[in-house]
C-alpha cells in the first residue's frame, strides 16, 4: 500500500509539472483495462450494430417487397384465384353461410381477404397485395431464422458471420422464382409460408430460452399456419425432427428444462395445443377431402417438377444443390453439427414435409406442390449457409494455407454473380400469364369480343362456371340456362345446376348460339359425366361449332347454326 500511494504521487506531481514525461506517467497511472481499450480496434459508431441487425432483415424483405410486386397485376387471374374473388365479394354473413357449405379449409382467408376488398379493391394487383405483403415478412423471418441458427452453432471462425448467413438466406429467398409466382398469387400460401418461417424462428428462441412465452408464441404461429392451410402442420414433423438431431447438453445457454429424450416437454405440449385448436378445422377438412379428389398419384416427373420449381429453373438446379450441400458441409464439419445450427433446422424443413406428402399420395393422393410451397425458405437458408461456409473455409485458409485462402471466397462470389445471372430468365418467366394454368383475362376478352344478345352459355362440368367469375362483366350477359340457384343463395362457389334433363330442354329456346366453356389441363373436349351435361351435348347436335379459342387450359367452344 505504501508502495502504491507513494507511486500514485509521483505520477501525479510529474502530470501537474506539465514536463515532458507527463504523458508517460499519465498513461501509466491508467488501469490495465483502459490501456488495453485504447490500443484496440476502432469500434463502430454505438448505433452500427443496432442497425446493422435491422439491416439483415430489412433488405431482404424489401428485396421481396421489390421483386415480388414488380408487374403484380400484370399476369391474369386464374381459376384458384377467381375462387377468391367470388368468396370474398359477399358479405361476411354470406361468406360464412359458404363455409357451411363448401371451402372452409380456406374460410380464414376468405375472411381476412373480405376487407382488403372492401379497402382497395377486387382487381388482380389488390388480390394479391396481402399475399406480397406476407411474403415481404417471411423474407425477413428467414433472414433472421437464418442468422440466430448460425449464432446458435457459436463456430470459433465464425466471428461475424451468422449476419452474413442470415442476409444470404433472406437474399436466396426474395430472389427465388416461386417465392415471385406465391407473392402474385392471390391464395393463402404466402400467409401459410410466412406462418412457418415465423414458427421457425420462434424455435430457434424457445429452445434455448425454455419460458413458456416464447412456446406460447411458437404453438399460435404453428396454429396460424395451419389455419392458413391444413398441409403447413406439417412444419411439426420437421421441427420434430431438428430436435431429435439437436443435442441440449451442447447448446451454448440452453435452459434444462424436462425433455424426453432429445425433444422439450415443452414443445410437446406447443405442438399439442395447436394441433388440438385446429381439431374442428381437421374434421371439417376431412368431410370436404372431395374437394382434392382431382390429385393424382406422384411419379418420378412429380419429383422432377418439386425441384425444378423449388431451384426455380432446370439451369438452376446444379448451382443451387452444390450450395445446398455445401450449407449442410459446413454444420456437419466445421459446426460439428452443433444443435440448432442452420442446416439442423433446414434440413429437416426442406425434406420431411414432401417426403411425407409424397408416400401418403402413393396410398391416398394428397400432394401438390404448392402444399409444400412453405419448404422454400428452408432452401435459401441452407443456400445461404453454404454461401457463407465458402467464406469461412476462407478464413480458415488464410492460417494454414494462405496462398489458397482467395479461392473459396472467389467461389462464393462468382456463385452469386451466376445465381443472379440464371434467375433473370425464370423470374420474367414466372410473371407471365403462361406459367398460370388459366388465362381467365384472355377468355373474358373473347367472350366480350365476340358475344351476342341472347347467346347461351353452358359450363361443362358445373364446377367450370368459376372460369367465368375471374373477370365476370362478359360472361354475365349471357343466358346461363342450366343454374338452378346462384353461387350466393346456394351458398357454394359455383352455384347449383337443374339435375333434370327435360327442364334444361324446355328452356332451350329461341337459341342460336351457345357459348360452351370447359377447362381440362389436357386441352380435349370433356366426356359429359351427368345426365345433364349430356343433354347439353344432345343439345347442341344440331349445330356446327363457328369458332374455338384456347386461353391457357380454358376452352371456349361456339356453337351456332
Amino acid at each position: 500500500m505504501p508502495d502504491s500511494n507513494a507511486e500514485t504521487g509521483d505520477a501525479a506531481t510529474a502530470v501537474a509539472a506539465g514536463g515532458a514525461g507527463s504523458r508517460v506517467l499519465r498513461r501509466a497511472a491508467q488501469p490495465a483495462a483502459r490501456r488495453e481499450r485504447d490500443t484496440a480496434p476502432p469500434r463502430p459508431p454505438r448505433g452500427w450494430p443496432r442497425l446493422a441487425g435491422w439491416l439483415v432483415v430489412a433488405v431482404p424483405a424489401l428485396t421481396a417487397f421489390l421483386v415480388g410486386g414488380y408487374r403484380l397485376g400484370g399476369a391474369s387471374l386464374w381459376r384458384d384465384e377467381a375462387y377468391t374473388r367470388d368468396a370474398i365479394d359477399r358479405s361476411f354473413g354470406q361468406i360464412f353461410t359458404l363455409l357451411g357449405h363448401q371451402d372452409a379449409v380456406h374460410g380464414a382467408y376468405y375472411l381476412l381477404m373480405h376487407p382488403v376488398a372492401a379497402a382497395i379493391g377486387t382487381s388482380a394487383t389488390a388480390l394479391r397485395f396481402p399475399s406480397l405483403v406476407a411474403m415481404a415478412v417471411a423474407a425477413a423471418f428467414t433472414a433472421a431464422a437464418g442468422r440466430r441458427a448460425a449464432a446458435l452453432a457459436q463456430a470459433r471462425d465464425g466471428a461475424g458471420l451468422p449476419a452474413a448467413c442470415g442476409l444470404a438466406g433472406g437474399m436466396v429467398f426474395a430472389t427465388a422464382p416461386l417465392m415471385t409466382y406465391y407473392a402474385q398469387t392471390a391464395r393463402s400460401y404466402a400467409i401459410e409460408t410466412m406462418f412457418a418461417v415465423i414458427a421457425s424462428y420462434l424455435l430457434l428462441r424457445a429452445c434455448p430460452d425454455g419460458r413458456w412465452r416464447w412456446w406460447a408464441a411458437y404453438g399460435a404461429a404453428v396454429a396460424l399456419c395451419g389455419l392458413f392451410n391444413l398441409f403447413g402442420l406439417l412444419i411439426l414433423a420437421a421441427h420434430g425432427m431438428t430436435l431429435l438431431l439437436a443435442d441440449p447438453r451442447r447448446m451454448a445457454g440452453a435452459a434444462a428444462g424436462r425433455r424426453l429424450g432429445r425433444v422439450p416437454v415443452r414443445w410437446l405440449a406447443a405442438a399439442a395445443a395447436a394441433v388440438i385448436v385446429l381439431g374442428p378445422l381437421l374434421r371439417v377438412a376431412y368431410r370436404e377431402r372431395k374437394q382434392i379428389a382431382w390429385l393424382g398419384r406422384p411419379d418420378f416427373a412429380t419429383v422432377d417438377a418439386l425441384i425444378r420449381g423449388f431451384a426455380g429453373s432446370r439451369d438452376l438446379i446444379l448451382p443451387v444443390t452444390v450450395l445446398a450441400l455445401c450449407g449442410i458441409a459446413a454444420a456437419c464439419l466445421a459446426d460439428d453439427w452443433r444443435p440448432l445450427n442452420p442446416a439442423a433446422l433446414a434440413l429437416p424443413w426442406l425434406v420431411v414435409p414432401p417426403v411425407l406428402l409424397i408416400a401418403v399420395s402413393f396410398a391416398k393422393p394428397v400432394y401438390d406442390q404448392r402444399y409444400v410451397e412453405f419448404c422454400l425458405p428452408a432452401l435459401a437458408i441452407l443456400v445461404g449457409s453454404g454461401l457463407t461456409g465458402l467464406v469461412r473455409l476462407g478464413r480458415r485458409l488464410r492460417v494454414t494455407r494462405p496462398a489458397a485462402a482467395w479461392a473459396p471466397s472467389a467461389a462464393a462470389a462468382v456463385a452469386v454473380l451466376g445465381l443472379a445471372v440464371l434467375l433473370v430468365a425464370p423470374q420474367r418467366a414466372i410473371r407471365q400469364t403462361s406459367a398460370r394454368p388459366d388465362n381467365l383475362r384472355l377468355a373474358s376478352a373473347i367472350v366480350a369480343a365476340n358475344e351476342r344478345p341472347g347467346d347461351v352459355v353452358f359450363y361443362i362440368p358445373a364446377n367450370m362456371r368459376v372460369l367465368g367469375t375471374g373477370y365476370p362483366a362478359p360472361f354475365r350477359r349471357l343466358r346461363d340456362i342450366a343454374l338452378a340457384r346462384s353461387p350466393v343463395a346456394s351458398g357454394t362457389l359455383t352455384g347449383t345446376e337443374t339435375d333434370v334433363p327435360a327442364v334444361l330442354k324446355s328452356r332451350f329456346t329461341d337459341v342460336r348460339r351457345v357459348w360452351v366453356v370447359t377447362g381440362n389441363g389436357n386441352g380435349t373436349f370433356p366426356v359429359p359425366s351427368t345426365p345433364v351435361d349430356r343433354e347439353k351435348m344432345a343439345l347442341l347436335a344440331g349445330m356446327h361449332i363457328l369458332h374455338r379459342w384456347r386461353a391457357g387450359d380454358v376452352m371456349l367452344t361456339l356453337y351456332g347454326y
